[in-house]
């Protein structure tokens, strides 16, 4: 590949199968998330393993400074990235009501402000080079009403549709990947061990799976991504469910 690509959340769970699976393609990378110990043993794995060069790079991208350290290396045009994966995020519980509303704030900062930082520093360098790939990681939730989860998923769907169909002719791609259950530790940071989701088994994907099939799509232009038949079957559904039932449907699982 001989590309550089810069993925955030890339501690754990599909951050850390994007950078196995784009290093193993050649790519060297940018790490970014909070966990330098994380990182740093995930950095020399994959050093060792597939010969690329690794960058850590440690920040909180809900805090300004930390985020706009993040900002500014996407923005480097002297240390070009090619693919930018948005990845980072967190779960709160469906109760919006009882939710603090700092963890709410927060929670959107992530899911939406962030990302929209990041695509905007990449735009400038990859439309000026003429090629890019941007990969936002949003969910099946954009399709299914999921209090402000669904809500901030179903933001970046819409923008990754409309910045795909705006800046593709340019030779930059911009794709919302939309997984459904995944096996990561993402459920776990929520205190949910195995069983405890109320999710079928056949509803559940692999990273390693989620992350190459749509890595794939990316890689055609595709404005949106969802892994597996089972839920685009879901999503396509979704769609002409009246609105009762969609709530239901969303409200499973945490």
């Amino acid at each position: 590949m001989g590309k550089t690509a810069l993925i955030t959340g890339a501690s754990s769970g599909l951050g850390a199968e994007y950078a196995r699976q784009l290093a193993a393609f050649g790519a060297d990378l940018v790490l970014v998330a909070r966990d330098r110990g994380a990182l740093e043993q995930l950095a020399s794995r994959l050093r060792s393993t597939y010969g690329v060069q690794v960058e850590v790079l440690t920040a909180d991208l809900v805090k300004p400074r930390q985020r706009d350290k993040v900002v500014a290396r996407v923005a480097d045009a002297q240390r070009p990235i090619e693919i930018l994966v948005n990845n980072a995020g967190f779960g709160l519980p469906l109760a919006f009501e009882s939710n603090d509303i700092e963890d709410e704030v927060r929670h959107l900062q992530l899911h939406v402000e962030v990302p929209m930082r990041l695509t905007h520093a990449a735009l400038g360098a990859m439309l000026q080079r003429g090629h890019g790939r941007i990969v936002n990681v949003a969910s099946v939730a954009a399709f299914i009403p999921r209090s402000t989860y669904g809500a901030c998923k179903g933001w970046l769907v819409s923008f990754s549709r409309w910045a795909n169909g705006r800046y593709r002719p340019r030779g930059v791609t911009v794709t919302a990947v939309c997984p459904g259950y995944t096996h990561t530790s993402f459920h776990e940071r929520m205190g949910l061990g195995p069983g405890e989701e109320g999710v079928p088994d056949l509803m559940w994907l692999q990273a390693r799976d989620v992350v190459a099939e749509s890595l794939r799509d990316a890689a055609r232009g595709a404005a949106v991504s969802i892994p597996s038949w089972r839920y685009k079957v879901l999503v396509t559904l979704a769609r002409f469910a009246p609105p009762s039932l969609a709530a239901r449907i969303g409200e499973r699982g945490r």
